[in-house]
């Protein structure tokens, strides 16, 4: 059964270091771009944990991505992680989802519903850059001449595919939805698909 995931407030990106851990919650805006960079290349940090980060624009999405690329940093998910979000996560050395009590949740934009073999390769190394290119071009194209100072959301809410870590008496189950957007908050209408296991597909490593 589906758990429906509780609305959270929408704020600028924040972050906290504990450790070798980077938190990283809100919006990937572009706010905290500067500070978040300066923290990976010290070398300090081990560890990306992205929480309750619920979207963002492609191009902030691409900047956190490749810093975390360059510096070969793991990165995790605790609560929700959206569109931007998801982009940054999957760019991790190893990508994994956190510990705990809480529903965890992975949202990936994607255009259509992806057919089976896309499924199986679409966010693995070099296929993940391309989808985030994709959303990056379309979200230029889209730009009027006389406005073209302001990028636009590509994003689209509640519209992608949703991996989710639900915890039981049991451990973790693991499933995997395709949301089209019509269903809004209510991700109990969103379409489970079959053999997508997301520890299967790669997009959790660990």
């Amino acid at each position: 059964m589906l758990i429906i995931v509780t609305a959270i407030a929408v704020q600028p990106a924040e972050l906290t270091l504990e450790g070798n851990r980077l938190l990283v919650s809100g919006v990937l805006d572009g706010s905290a771009v500067e500070t978040f960079l300066e923290q990976l290349r010290r070398g300090n940090v081990q560890t990306v944990v992205f929480e309750n980060s619920l979207g963002g624009t492609a191009e902030v999405a691409g900047l956190y991505a490749r810093v975390i690329r360059e510096t070969g940093v793991s990165t995790e998910v605790i609560g929700q992680c959206h569109a931007a979000c998801a982009y940054a996560f999957l760019a991790g050395k190893v990508h994994r989802f956190g510990e705990g009590e809480q529903v965890n949740a992975l949202l990936i934009p994607v255009g259509t519903r992806p057919k089976p073999a896309e499924l199986a390769s679409r966010w693995r190394g070099e296929e993940v850059h391309k989808t985030l290119a994709e959303f990056t071009a379309a979200a230029q194209d889209e730009v009027n001449p006389a406005d073209a100072a302001t990028p636009k959301e590509k994003w689209r809410p509640e519209h992608g595919v949703l991996f989710m870590a639900t915890p039981t008496l049991f451990g973790r189950i693991y499933n995997t939805y395709y949301c089209d957007g019509t269903q809004g908050r209510d991700l109990t209408r969103c379409e489970l698909l079959s053999d997508a296991d997301p520890r299967k597909l790669g997009v959790i490593t660990e």
